[in-house]
Formats: structure tokens, C-alpha cells, sequence
């Protein structure tokens, strides 16, 4: 049996009031077949439904011919084997055989944590007829819902680490040009606050201690609840306010030079006229 050693990751997905686990193993999603079997018959017999379903002669052609897409090393002999014999009223297959003697990468076994029977995304689905015609359109449904979800915070993430990367880009220019010789410390972080406010005021309209005098429930601040947008254009306007620091423009003009760029950029990521947002004077 062929041992995927590596979880990328797990996710739950719910279908029809049932907790189906999702694991990524070397960028492939698996669904557990387990889970979905108990959906059917409960847990006591969700073994029972697998072994129904892999012995039929419909399932046996459909996972050689996904594994002989998708697999190079399919032991193709074996699986004529079973092929052969499907339909038989003695044949009889578990998901491990079936693995162990074709060395089939589709369905996969764990033992442990996250134990139980898994199979690649499109065996899965097709698994999902074995329940119900609903259930195999609900469970389409919630997977793709989950990837679209996965996507989203990705982006979020990435966003996210654009805007760190370009924040200590930022703030070495404001060390090299704003920050005098022997200041203090507190002299130095009341710069970078200022700063920092320079780009909340043009993005946001207000201060950061401001935000949080309007909003003293939330946690975190003004920037983590940024859309991506915001963020993306954030970004540029660090970049750019760096800039503008090193060529000694004076921190009002570098305001209102950087509002006008927040608007513009806004209104370009968002198709829309931002209305809501006038130019600073």
C-alpha cells in the first residue's frame, strides 16, 4: 500500500446534516468516503457501504479508468483482474485490497487520527451517487463553497504579507530621512505613529487612535478589518509615501498627494466612483 506521509491540511464540510472530513495530501483533495457512508447507514455500517460500492462492476471501471489517467504506476494486469470478476455473486473487495494490489493512489486508508477510508475529490463525488443523487449535488456544492473560501483567504493572507513587507520598506525610509540624529526612542515611535496616520488619513479618513475611539468593541485595529481592496491599495500608497519621504516632501503635501491616489486607485479596484471620499485641501 502506497503511504501518503504528509496532511496538508483538514477541513470539515457539512452535507445534509453530516461532518464530512477533507484532507489535502500533496496539493490533492481527499474526501472521507467514511463519512459520507454514514450519512447512508450510520456509523456501524458505513464499512459495509464502501464495500458494496468498490465491488460493483460499474465502480471497478471507473476507478481503473481514473487511475490509469492519473497513476503511471497502476498495475493495470490487477485491475483486469478485478474487472473480471466484478459482478460475481462471490467477489468480494475491500478499499485495501484493492489498493494494496494495484497500487492505486484514488483511495487511500488511514489508521489514527483522521482515520478511516478517503478518496481523491472525483472518486468521491462519484461515491456520492452511492448515497443519493442530492447528497452528491449537496456535497459538490459545500466542497466547492469551501474552496472558494480557501481562495478567499489566501488572497486575504497574501494581501496581508504585501502590506508587512511594504510596511518595513516605509518605515527604513522614515529612519533614514525623518528621524535626526540622537532623537530619543519616544521621539522616534512618536514619528512613525504620525506616519502611520498619514496613511490611515488618506485611506481611512481618520487616525488610528480615532478608529478606536469610534469602535471600542473590536479588536485589533483600523487595518485589520481593511478590505483587500484597501489593502492592495495600501500597499502601493506605503511604497510610494516612502518615496516621497526620501525626496523631502513635506508630510502635509505627501497627505493630500497620497489621498488622491487612495481615491483614484479605490475607484479603479472597485469600478466604481467613491463618492463617499473627497479630496483632502
Amino acid at each position: 500500500m502506497t503511504e501518503i506521509q504528509s496532511i496538508i491540511t483538514m477541513a470539515k464540510i457539512i452535507v445534509q446534516n453530516t461532518q464530512i472530513t477533507v484532507l489535502n495530501f500533496e496539493k490533492q483533495d481527499y474526501i472521507s468516503l467514511t463519512d459520507m457512508a454514514s450519512a447512508k447507514e450510520g456509523d456501524n455500517r458505513a464499512a459495509d457501504v464502501i464495500k458494496n460500492w468498490i465491488r460493483n462492476r460499474y465502480t471497478i471501471e471507473f476507478l481503473g479508468t481514473w487511475e490509469v489517467i492519473h497513476n503511471s504506476n497502476f498495475k493495470v494486469v490487477e485491475f483486469d483482474h478485478f474487472r473480471k470478476s466484478a459482478g460475481l455473486p462471490s467477489f468480494v473487495l475491500s478499499a485495501s485490497e484493492w489498493i494494496e494490489r494495484t497500487n492505486a493512489i484514488g483511495i487511500i486508508v488511514r489508521k489514527g487520527r483522521y482515520g478511516g477510508t478517503y478518496a481523491h475529490k472525483d472518486i468521491a463525488f462519484e461515491f456520492g451517487s452511492a448515497i443519493s443523487v442530492p447528497f452528491k449535488l449537496y456535497l459538490i456544492e459545500e466542497f466547492q463553497r469551501l474552496k472558494a473560501e480557501e481562495q478567499r483567504q489566501l488572497g486575504w493572507s497574501a494581501k496581508r504579507e504585501l502590506s508587512k513587507i511594504n510596511y518595513h520598506i516605509h518605515t527604513d525610509a522614515i529612519k533614514q530621512n525623518l528621524i535626526p540624529p540622537e532623537v530619543t526612542p519616544t521621539q522616534a515611535s512618536v514619528i512613525y505613529a504620525n506616519e502611520a496616520d498619514v496613511l490611515n488619513v488618506a485611506m481611512f479618513g481618520m487616525t488610528a487612535k480615532q478608529w478606536r475611539e469610534m469602535n471600542p468593541t473590536q479588536k485589533g485595529n483600523i487595518r485589520d478589518y481593511a478590505t483587500i481592496n484597501e489593502l492592495i491599495c495600501l500597499s502601493n500608497m506605503e511604497n510610494l509615501n516612502a518615496v516621497f519621504i526620501e525626496q523631502s516632501i513635506a508630510q502635509r503635501e505627501r497627505l493630500v498627494k497620497l489621498n488622491q491616489i487612495a481615491i483614484h486607485q479605490m475607484s479603479v479596484l472597485e469600478s466604481r466612483d467613491n463618492n463617499d471620499r473627497k479630496l483632502l485641501k
